[in-house]
């Protein structure tokens, strides 16, 4: 068992070396904070995450920041509907030497990388969208029969658009779920939008500059781990994740009339990593209660769904997220 000084330095050197990485990326990704700690919530815990946005609001400029900042070998696929899943993975061409001989050779795809950008994954059709789903999972493909495994690390980070324009198809469930968090894109405010012009318009630009290496990444997702979680957070997370299931013993009945289908463990896990994540973002070496109500809605969002009833009466998943979460906290504070 590691000393709990040097614990307690590592964290420290790594909290300060993503400061200097926040600060890189936050040049070029301007005024957009929050999604900046979400997005580097994602790599430290070894996720994928999922951004949602307008197009035109600067998901794309953000992910290939992030490739600079963080040493990663990055791809880029835009999804289109007439894109098949061999375009993602790769196919086998076969080949004639020069004595003639044929043999197959398998040409990689660009999902063969350390970071890869999804790029409007919902203008594909559900089975190009399936491609990712092993590499996700299992950071390796199959092709041809044969096991091929990716980069390390290896992560996905997907824009999506709202699925309310035209030409998307919804991600499946199977597959929002391998995403750790949902990240929402918001417009900028007034101010931000100014800097952004600025910044943008004129003959040079901030240029992203390397903090982290791929073994410095995974050197810090494997120290987030060694973090240590209070028992009360970790109840706190079950009591949470169990507080939407509508099938649950003693849920709520606003929970109940509204969630088709609530998260599973999959859930518990990820707040478990992120709450870790957002401790070191901010300077601190354990994660708490706040961190919990935090990390709710990016989590939690996009695996569960609002029953029909509810979706008829325009109820907000967001809203019923922080409504549940904030009353959890203030009676497990007055318990």
């Amino acid at each position: 068992m590691s000393d709990p000084d040097d614990l307690v330095a590592e964290i420290e050197a790594l909290e300060d070396k993503l400061a200097r990485a926040k600060s890189s990326i936050t040049r070029r990704f301007i005024g957009q904070e929050r999604v900046v700690e979400l997005t580097l919530t994602a790599l430290l815990c070894g996720g994928h995450a999922l951004l949602i946005g307008l197009p035109g609001l600067g998901k794309t400029r953000l992910v290939e920041t992030l490739s600079t900042v963080m040493g990663l070998d990055g791809n880029r696929i835009q999804f289109t509907p007439d894109l098949m899943p061999a375009d993602i993975l790769g196919s086998e061409v076969l080949d004639t030497a020069a004595d003639g001989s044929r043999a197959f050779r398998f040409v990689p795809g660009p999902i063969f990388c350390q970071l890869l950008m999804a790029d409007e994954i919902n203008r594909a059709s559900p089975r190009t969208q399936s491609a990712l789903l092993q590499a996700m999972q299992e950071r390796m493909v199959t092709v041809a029969g044969q096991d091929r495994p990716l980069g390390t690390p290896f992560h996905v980070l997907a824009t999506q658009n709202p699925i309310e324009q035209e030409g998307t198809y919804p991600l499946p469930e199977a597959q929002l779920d391998r995403f750790l968090v949902q990240i929402d894109v918001p417009y900028p405010d007034r101010k931000t939008e100014r800097d952004i012009l600025l910044a943008t318009t004129g003959v040079n630009e901030e240029a992203a500059t390397e903090v982290f290496s791929a073994a410095d990444l995974l050197a810090a997702q494997t120290l987030l781990r060694r973090m240590p979680v209070g028992d009360s957070v970790v109840e706190m997370i079950l009591d949470l994740v169990r507080a939407f299931r509508p099938e649950e013993p003693g849920v709520s009945s606003r929970v109940a009339e509204t969630v088709a289908w609530g998260p599973g463990p999959r859930a518990a896990q990820a707040l478990m990593l992120t709450v870790r994540a957002r401790a070191l973002l901010q300077g601190r070496l354990a994660p708490s209660a706040e961190d919990v109500l935090d990390m709710a809605r990016p989590v939690l969002s996009h695996r569960m769904a609002l029953n029909f009833a509810a979706r008829a009466r325009g109820d907000s998943l967001a809203a019923l997220i922080d409504e549940t979460a904030t009353g959890l906290a203030r009676s497990e504070a007055a318990a």
